[in-house]
């Protein structure tokens, strides 16, 4: 009796220590642990929130903000073509792409350089987007609501459109639409690169009621050089924001094989595009192969000028230089 009294004291034990073991598993509802090398912007917090990080800072952004503010017009092309509703935008030069935004059922939340403080906090926003002209508001922007800057990196041009287009998608669930866009686009990219590998160089220049800049690798129309691969009818012109002011003597000089034109005056209420076109198609520039071969480009400034960096904007610059390989 006693042996068997101990042989169920041993079985009772194990039997209480298995379950015990047991209560320690994912079956007892615990959370799983999270890797801590996972991505803030991965990986939701507990309040639902997104950390994203971006070029002057990062923001906390609640996942599928309802009122969005966008600045930046490549932002705002790119929820257009998502279909994510916008609460506010400023209205002034919105490119004629984007003109329902001029309507009255949204906000104009000020000008591209001048935010309109009183209005945003009025809106009280989950989300503001904007780029290069909006930088020095970023840090009174902060203090209403988490503030994303999403202009594109001019050195490293296609891979922060992608970071830039894959964040929005993940803070509204659009991921899929997303990854299809820029599919379409890695497309088109493709022909260009095909085609400009016949070796003939190109020069892009902003016309602006009579004055011209060139912009060359690395500029905020680099694109056309950095990512499509036209090589750089010169290699050493200045970075800068507006560009490298030149002659038509330079032109004629330089001698490209392809003139790509965005016309400031046209995107900004001054001289028409038809004018711009007079102006560049001077007894100099008639002397370039550009011209003679009529591989003269002119590139629409709403994308061009105006906007860039989003899905929409970016799309038709790519294909407006692949449509003048066509030529």
């Amino acid at each position: 009796m006693k042996k068997l009294s101990m042989l169920l004291l041993v079985v009772m034990m194990a039997v209480i220590a298995a379950a015990c073991s047991s209560g320690n598993g994912a079956s007892s509802g615990a959370a799983p642990a999270v890797s801590p090398a996972a991505s803030p912007a991965s990986s939701p917090a507990a309040n639902g929130e997104l950390t994203f990080k971006h070029q002057l800072g990062e923001a906390k952004v609640k996942k599928n903000p309802k009122k969005v503010v966008a600045f930046d017009f490549g932002a705002l092309d790119t929820l257009d073509k998502l279909g994510i509703e916008v609460t506010g935008v400023p209205q002034k030069n919105v490119p004629e792409y984007l003109a329902k935004y001029k309507d009255a059922k949204y906000q104009n939340v000020g000008s591209l350089q001048e935010p309109d403080y009183e209005k945003l906090s009025n809106i009280q926003p989950d989300v503001i987007f904007i780029s290069g002209r909006q930088s020095a508001a970023y840090a009174e922007l902060s203090k209403l609501a988490p503030t994303i800057y999403i202009g594109v990196d001019t050195k490293d041009y296609l891979n922060s459109f992608k970071t830039n287009m894959n964040m929005i998608g993940q803070m509204f669930s659009k991921e899929a639409a997303v990854d299809a866009e820029l599919a379409k686009i890695d497309t088109t990219i493709n022909s260009v690169k095909t085609k400009a590998a016949n070796g003939k160089n190109g020069l892009v220049i902003l016309a602006n009621d009579g004055a011209i800049s060139a912009y060359g690798p690395g500029s905020r129309f680099g694109i056309i050089h950095d990512v499509l691969g036209v090589p750089a009818v010169d290699k050493s012109i200045e970075v800068s924001t507006h560009g490298q002011s030149i002659s038509f003597e330079y032109i004629a000089e330089k001698n490209p094989d392809y003139l790509f034109v965005v016309d400031r005056g046209a995107a900004v209420g001054g001289t028409a595009s038809e004018a711009a076109k007079r102006i560049v198609e001077n007894e100099l520039v008639k002397e370039t192969n550009a011209f003679k071969n009529n591989h003269i480009v002119y590139l629409d400034p709403g994308y061009w000028y105006l906007s860039g960096g989003g899905l929409i904007s970016t799309g038709e610059m790519i294909n407006q230089v692949d449509k003048g390989y066509n030529n």
